[in-house]
C-alpha cells in the first residue's frame, strides 16, 4: 500500500476492527438489502453520501458474469525476483485467504503492476466455490477462462493472461486494507458486482448507501411507467424531483 492508503486507514477509520472469524460467521442481514438494488444505483449512492466514487477503474470487467454481493477477504501480492516468489511465497495469502474464507465473502486479490500475470487461475476458483464464497476479484489477469466459466462463480478481473503469478509476484499481506483498480479496500468492506463493474462500499457506511440506493431504484422505477405514458424523459424527471 502506498502512504496515501494506509493514512486513510490509520486516520479516518482507525477505530474500526476488522471482523474476526466469529464474528464473520454472525447472520448478516444487512447484506440482503445489498441484493435488492444494483451497481449502478449504489455508484450514485456513493456519489451522493460520501462525495466520492466507490467503482472500480482500470478496466476492472466480469470474465466470469454474475450478480455478487459479500464482504470483502484481501490478499496482496508485490512484483518481486523469481529466486524470491517461489510457488510458496506467491501463492501463501491468496490461497490462505481463499482457504480461511467463510460463505458469502468476496476474495480481493492484488497483484501490484500485475495486469499481465494471473493471480487467479482454475484450482482457485474450485476451492473458492467449495468454500461457499460469493465471488472473486483480481487486480491482475486471470487465467483457465473456459475453466472458470464453466464453474460459473462470479469472477472480475483487468485482464487475461496465461502467465502465472509464481516466479513474479511474491505474497505481502493477508487481510490487510489494499488498494484495489483505484478503490480502497478494508476486509469486511460491502464488495458488489454485477454486469456494469463492482463498487466498494466502506462497511462504517453502509446502512446510509444501501437506504440512498434502494431510493434511487423506487424513484426510477416510478419515473417507467410515467416515460412510457409521456413517452418523453424531461418532463417526467422533472416532474419526479419536484415530487
Amino acid at each position: 500500500m502506498n502512504e496515501e492508503d494506509w493514512a486513510v486507514y490509520n486516520g479516518a477509520h482507525a477505530g474500526l476492527e476488522f471482523p474476526l472469524n466469529s464474528e464473520r460467521a454472525m447472520p448478516d442481514t444487512l447484506l440482503e438489502r445489498f441484493h435488492a438494488t444494483t451497481v449502478a444505483s449504489l455508484s450514485d449512492a456513493i456519489d451522493a453520501v460520501l462525495g466520492t466514487t466507490g467503482c472500480m477503474g482500470g478496466g476492472m470487467r466480469p470474465i466470469v458474469p454474475g450478480a455478487m454481493v459479500g464482504r470483502a477477504a484481501t490478499a496482496l501480492l508485490k512484483p518481486a525476483t523469481r529466486e524470491v516468489a517461489t510457488r510458496e511465497a506467491s501463492l501463501r495469502d491468496s490461497v490462505g485467504m481463499i482457504d480461511e474464507s467463510l460463505p458469502g465473502e468476496v476474495g480481493i486479490i492484488v497483484l501490484e503492476d500485475g495486469l499481465e500475470v494471473a493471480g487467479l487461475g482454475g484450482l482457485m476458483v474450485v476451492a473458492a466455490q467449495s468454500r461457499g464464497m460469493a465471488g472473486i476479484v483480481c487486480d491482475g489477469a486471470v487465467r483457465d477462462i473456459a475453466e472458470l466459466r464453466e464453474i460459473g462463480l462470479p469472477v472480475f478481473a483487468r485482464g487475461v493472461s496465461p502467465a502465472a503469478s509464481v516466479g513474479r509476484h511474491l505474497s505481502v499481506g493477508r487481510q490487510v486494507p489494499v488498494r484495489c483498480a483505484g478503490v480502497l479496500v478494508r476486509p469486511g468492506d460491502i464488495i458488489v458486482g454485477d454486469e456494469d463493474g463492482v463498487v466498494v462500499i466502506p462497511q462504517e457506511h453502509a446502512e446510509a448507501v444501501v437506504r440512498f440506493a434502494l431510493d434511487i431504484d423506487a424513484r426510477e422505477a416510478r419515473m417507467v411507467q410515467l416515460i412510457r405514458e409521456n413517452r418523453g424523459l424531461r418532463a417526467v424527471a422533472d416532474k419526479v424531483n419536484r415530487g
